[in-house]
C-alpha cells in the first residue's frame, strides 16, 4: 500500500462504528475470542467517548484504542481482567476514576509497519494529560512467552525483553512508548494461552499532573520543529543517500518533533553520479529521481509520525522544469509548492521556470506555509499568506556565500516580523566538488519570531553552529501568537492601511 493512498483521520468512535469495530477485533484477537458484544462497546461509548478512539483510512476503521477510567490505588496493584468486568461483560468504568485504563490496541494487520500504534498511544497519553490524571496503566499480554515457557519463567522473559534479547510484539512495543513494568500479573486472563495466563501491568506516568486545587490556567499548546542543517557529500547511489534522510527522520521523530525540515536542492550529490559538467542534462537527471523522493520521504512521514517539508527538489513537467518542495504530512496526504521567483543561475544555467501561486497548508500542528530560498526575499508573498492564517513559514535554502545567505536570514527576519508568524530557514553545508556550480556551502539554520516580550530579546527561537552538519530543535507555542495579533506591543496585522494599500494575487 503506498502511504499516498493513505487518508487517515485520528477520531472517537461512534456506536454505528460496531460492525467495523466487530470486524476488526475478530480478526486481530481469533486467539481469545474475538469481539466485545455490541451492548459492551455501546456502554463504553456512552460513559466515556473520549476514551474510545480510532483511526480511519477513507472512512475504514484501521485502528482502534478502547480505554476506562479507574482509581489508581486499586488498579496499580494485582488485580485480574475479570476485576475491569460485571455480569454479561460490561467493562467497569469510574466516571471519577483518577488514571486511564488501556483496555485494547487494535491495527489491521494490512496496516502494520506505519507506526499507528504509536498514533494511539500517543492520542491516550494526550488524553490523559488533558484530563489531569496521574497514569495510564494496562494489563499487557506476553504473547511470545508460549514459545519460551517450558525453558525460562515468566519473570525471566520479561527481562529478556527488557535487554532485547527476546522480541514480544506487545512488550516490545509498550517499552518503547515509554511504558515501565510495575509487576507480573498472575492469572490476569486465563484464557489467554499465548500468554499462559499471564500479564504485565504497565505504567504511563503524567508528569504534567497536578492536584486539581493547584491549577490556575490551562497550558499552553506547543509543538517542536526539527531541522537538518545537511553536508553535502558524494553518495553511491540513490538509496545511500535515502539512507541518510531515513536516519534524520528518524532522529528527528524521536525527539517527539512534529515537523522535519530539510534544505533546498538537498539531494543535489545524486547529480555527481553522471556528467556534472552539462549542467541541463545534470539538473534533469536529478529530476528523474523527484517521484521517488517524495514517495519514500511521504512513506517516512506516516512511519515516524512527523510531518516532512522535503526541502525542494527539481521537477520535470512537460519538459518545463520547476524547483518545488513537497509537505509530506504524517496522515499520508501530500502538497506541493513550487519557487515562485527564479534566481538568475537557475535560469541561466538550469532553465528553470517558475510557479504561480503561493498556498497556505492546514497541518495538525498548525497552518504553515514554504517559500523556497529566493521566494522570501520577496514580502508580498508572506503578506499574502499572513493573510490566510499562516502561524509557521518554511524556508529551505542554498547558498555558497556568507553574504548571499544573510539575504536570506535578514528577509526571513523581517517576514517573522511583520507578518507575526514563526520563520524556519534550513540550509546545507559542506562542499560538493564532483558538481558543477553547486561546490561550496555556506549556512546557519535558525528559527525567528516575532519581536515582543513573549519571545526571546533577539527574536531567535534557536540556531545552528554555522557550517556544521547538525540537527536544529526549537518549541513553538502557536497561543503566543494569537496572543499577539490581539495584545502585543504592536500589532503589525492589525494595523495595515488597508484604505491605502493591499496585496493583490492574480490566480485563484
Amino acid at each position: 500500500m503506498s502511504p499516498e493512498d493513505l487518508h487517515l483521520q485520528l477520531r472517537n468512535l461512534r456506536e454505528e462504528d460496531y460492525p467495523q469495530l466487530k470486524e476488526l477485533m475478530d480478526k486481530v484477537y481469533d486467539d481469545i475470542g474475538g469481539a466485545w458484544e455490541d451492548h459492551t462497546i455501546y456502554k463504553l461509548i456512552r460513559e466515556f467517548p473520549e476514551g474510545q478512539i480510532c483511526l480511519e483510512d477513507g472512512g475504514v476503521i484501521v485502528g482502534v484504542a478502547l480505554t476506562v477510567r479507574v482509581t489508581y490505588d486499586r488498579f496499580s496493584n494485582p488485580h485480574q481482567y475479570d476485576d475491569l468486568l460485571s455480569k454479561r461483560d460490561t467493562i467497569l468504568n469510574e466516571a471519577e476514576g483518577d488514571a486511564l485504563y488501556g483496555l485494547d490496541v487494535l491495527i489491521h494487520p494490512d496496516y502494520r509497519g506505519y507506526r499507528l500504534g504509536r498514533r494511539l498511544y500517543d492520542a491516550r497519553k494526550e488524553l490523559c494529560i488533558q484530563l489531569n490524571l496521574k497514569a495510564i496503566l494496562a494489563g499487557g499480554r506476553i504473547v511470545n512467552y508460549h514459545r519460551y515457557s517450558d525453558d525460562i519463567s515468566a519473570s525471566q522473559y520479561l527481562e529478556k525483553v527488557r535487554r532485547r534479547e527476546v522480541y514480544d510484539p506487545i512488550l516490545t512495543f509498550q517499552l518503547a512508548n515509554d511504558f515501565t513494568v510495575r509487576r507480573l500479573l498472575y492469572k490476569y486472563n486465563p484464557d489467554d494461552k499465548k500468554s499462559k495466563g499471564y500479564a504485565t501491568l504497565l505504567e504511563w506516568s503524567n508528569f504534567l499532573h497536578e492536584p486539581a486545587e493547584s491549577i490556575i490556567t490551562a497550558r499552553s499548546r506547543n509543538l517542536r520543529i526539527g531541522a537538518v542543517q545537511w553536508q553535502m557529500r558524494a553518495v553511491k547511489s540513490v538509496e545511500e543517500l535515502l539512507q541518510q534522510v531515513e536516519y534524520f527522520v528518524d532522529a528527528l521523530s524521536s525527539y517527539k518533533s512534529d515537523f522535519a525540515l530539510f534544505p533546498e536542492l538537498f539531494n543535489a550529490p545524486l547529480m555527481g553520479l553522471t556528467d556534472h559538467s552539462r549542467q541541463m542534462e545534470a539538473i534533469r537527471f536529478l529530476a528523474g529521481y523527484t517521484d521517488r523522493f517524495r514517495r519514500e520521504m511521504s512513506q517516512m512521514a506516516v512511519s515516524y509520525n512527523i510531518n516532512i517539508i522535503t526541502g525542494s527538489m527539481p521537477l520535470l513537467e512537460d519538459e518545463t522544469l520547476y524547483n518545488v518542495s513537497y509537505l509530506c504530512r504524517r496522515d499520508g496526504s501530500v502538497e506541493e509548492q513550487r519557487k515562485i521567483h527564479i534566481t538568475p543561475h537557475e535560469k541561466r544555467d538550469w532553465v528553470i521556470e517558475g510557479g504561480d501561486k503561493v498556498e497556505v497548508f492546514q497541518t495538525d500542528a498548525g497552518r504553515v506555509g514554504i517559500l523556497i530560498c529566493y521566494d522570501v526575499e520577496f514580502p508580498e508573498l508572506g503578506r499574502l499568506m499572513a493573510e490566510e492564517g499562516l502561524q509557521i513559514l518554511f524556508v529551505p535554502f542554498w547558498t555558497d556565500t556568507r553574504n548571499a545567505y544573510l539575504r536570506v536570514r535578514h528577509c526571513a527576519q523581517a517576514r517573522a516580523v511583520e507578518n507575526e508568524c514563526y520563520v524556519v530557514i534550513c540550509g546545507s553545508v559542506g562542499n560538493l566538488p564532483e558538481v558543477e556550480s553547486l561546490d561550496v556551502q555556506y549556512a546557519q539554520s535558525s528559527v525567528f519570531s516575532p519581536s515582543d516580550f513573549a519571545f526571546p530579546h533577539d527574536a531567535v527561537m534557536s540556531e545552528t553552529t554555522p557550517n556544521t552538519e547538525m540537527l536544529m530543535f526549537s518549541d513553538l507555542n502557536l497561543d503566543e501568537l494569537r496572543y499577539l495579533h490581539h495584545e502585543g506591543s504592536v500589532t503589525n496585522l492589525k494595523d495595515r492601511r488597508t484604505d491605502l494599500y493591499n496585496v493583490l494575487r492574480k490566480w485563484r
